[in-house]
């Protein structure tokens, strides 16, 4: 691909200085008339490849983001049993293409929007170089003067292309950096939002071995059946267990503390499925774990398969 670009860069510029007229359609002016209808189908092509790659991309930035808690979970459909990336986020998808005729409509005309991909394109360089050192350096074992002196080549470049598309933000260029602030500060409150929350849960979360102490000094009122109790925090008491028994002052005879995790493989095999850890006859803590493309609603829990013996010695 490089040699292509190289060539058809070296061709644009030679045209120009010869014909300067030809700036307004440097790339189509390149080729004889009767090849014009052609060039604008591979180019159209070359269009709709490369915006799969972004829609890609899209849903998979997406998915990391929730992973990290920037963003709230969406609905992620896993199209393929062997790649666990291989993925598609419909509410992403609609939100492109609203965006994209959006774009279109207001800018009306391709030229209108090149002071916005120029930004976009420019600044996207420079935050993969500065990106590119922290790889060196943290995965690669690069020291910092030599990753800085080889990504600061590349970043010179950079910098220079995105100094020459800076006086393009009034007429245009404004709109990636809009659209950055807007989901920068989005992301970065929702994250914010998310970590207050877990920090009052877990400042509020009552350990096991309390939570077990109090029942037998104050043994509650049992009443017949089995209770299930969701929660992402395995490690202490669920606030809702906790607020059952202050509240109702009672207990089913079995409690079960419920936990559902998301392996990092397509299907989980039935003896892997479930984890049991018995606290007391009574009360029983399992943890569950869905491949990711299993879906929780249809998949059958299975505890008959459960190992009980590889459980740790408080089991």
């Amino acid at each position: 691909v490089l040699p292509a670009l190289v060539l058809n860069y070296f061709g644009q510029s030679a045209l120009l200085l010869a014909q300067g007229e030809a700036a307004t359609q440097p790339f189509f002016m390149l080729a004889p008339e009767w090849a014009l209808i052609p060039l604008v189908v591979l180019a159209a092509a070359a269009a709709i490849i490369a915006s799969q790659a972004l829609i890609s991309g899209a849903f998979s930035l997406t998915r990391q983001a929730i992973l990290l808690g920037y963003v709230p979970r969406l609905d992620i459909e896993h199209t393929s049993s062997h790649a666990m990336g291989q993925i598609y986020v419909p509410q992403v998808n609609w939100g492109l293409m609203i965006a994209t005729i959006l774009i279109v409509v207001g800018f009306g005309s391709s030229g209108a929007l090149a002071a916005a991909y120029g930004i976009a394109v420019t600044m996207t360089m420079m935050i993969t170089s500065i990106l590119l050192f922290v790889v060196a350096t943290n995965r690669w074992g690069w020291s910092a003067p030599l990753a800085a002196a080889v990504i600061g080549l590349f970043l010179t470049i950079d910098v220079a292309f995105f100094s020459a598309n800076v006086v393009k933000v009034l007429q245009g260029g404004w709109l990636p950096l809009a659209i950055a602030a807007i989901l920068f500060t989005g992301m970065t409150t929702w994250k914010t939002g998310r970590r207050l929350v877990a920090d009052r849960l877990m400042a509020r979360a009552v350990p096991f071995t309390d939570f077990l102490a109090c029942i037998d000094a104050a043994p509650p009122v049992r009443v017949p059946g089995t209770s299930v109790f969701l929660t992402a925090q395995p490690g202490g008491t669920p606030p809702a267990l906790v607020h059952n028994l202050r509240y109702n002052k009672a207990l089913h005879q079995h409690v079960i503390v419920l936990t559902l995790t998301t392996a990092q493989t397509p299907h989980v095999a039935d003896p892997d499925r479930i984890a049991v850890q018995v606290l007391r006859p009574d009360i029983t803590v399992v943890r569950a774990q869905f491949g990711f493309m299993e879906d929780r609603k249809s998949t059958r829990l299975n505890s008959s398969h459960t190992d009980i013996s590889r459980m740790p010695s408080s089991a």
